[in-house]
């Protein structure tokens, strides 16, 4: 049915997409109402469901669909070209950030999957949450340069650690930032932070 849903007219698509965005994000899944979806996307109930199955039906679509958005355009970034691993993570957090605030809406909505408890949706979410964490760290960590790590590093385990110290930093930051507007945030005093600690991986792992 969702293939049906994204050869709808691409002003309806929006709507409809915006609308669930929204309500998914203020209300969590349990407490988001299709009637409200339906409502502010200007649409009837039964088109919805010609769609969509069911609320997680749409509520899993949601979550692929935009990943894939997000995804495109971060893997497209010319970041990737710095070697230096430091470096590189540097320029992702700039580059997400500006992302943040490009889809302020969206990361709302990613910040109330994140911590979703609904025993519905919670396996799929947990699924989706490591496939998506397993094909961004193996790009983010492609082709940098080892040269530079202290001789007898398990990179493994280094990467491990530098992979978690700043995910969960970002985490920390994303719920810190939760509903602010694109101009309301310009994450000056979290880069100052996220330094801090790069700096001090960098002196555990670097010659």
């Amino acid at each position: 049915m969702t293939s049906k849903f994204l050869n709808l007219h691409k002003e309806k698509q929006q709507r409809i997409l915006n609308a669930a965005l929204n309500e998914f994000a203020n209300k969590g899944f349990d407490r988001a109402s299709t009637n409200e979806i339906v409502k502010s996307a200007g649409i009837s109930k039964g088109l919805l469901f010609h769609y969509f199955n069911n609320k997680k039906e749409l509520y899993l679509f949601l979550h692929e669909y935009f990943i894939e958005i997000l995804m495109k355009e971060f893997f497209t970034s010319e970041h990737f070209a710095e070697r230096d691993v430091f470096e590189r993570l540097k320029k992702i957090m700039i580059s997400k950030s500006h992302l943040m605030k490009k889809y302020p809406e969206i990361f709302d909505f990613y910040m109330s999957a994140y911590i979703e408890t609904s025993s519905e949706i919670k396996n799929e979410l947990t699924s989706s949450h490591f496939d998506l964490m397993a094909r961004s760290y193996s790009r983010i960590f492609e082709n940098i340069d080892t040269s530079k790590f202290k001789e007898g590093i398990d990179m493994n385990k280094a990467i491990d650690i530098i992979s978690w110290t700043l995910e969960g930093y970002g985490n920390q930051v994303m719920s810190g930032v939760k509903g602010l507007r694109n101009s309301e945030a310009d994450f000056t005093r979290e880069f100052a932070e996220a330094d801090v600690y790069i700096d001090m991986l960098k002196r555990a792992f670097y010659k």
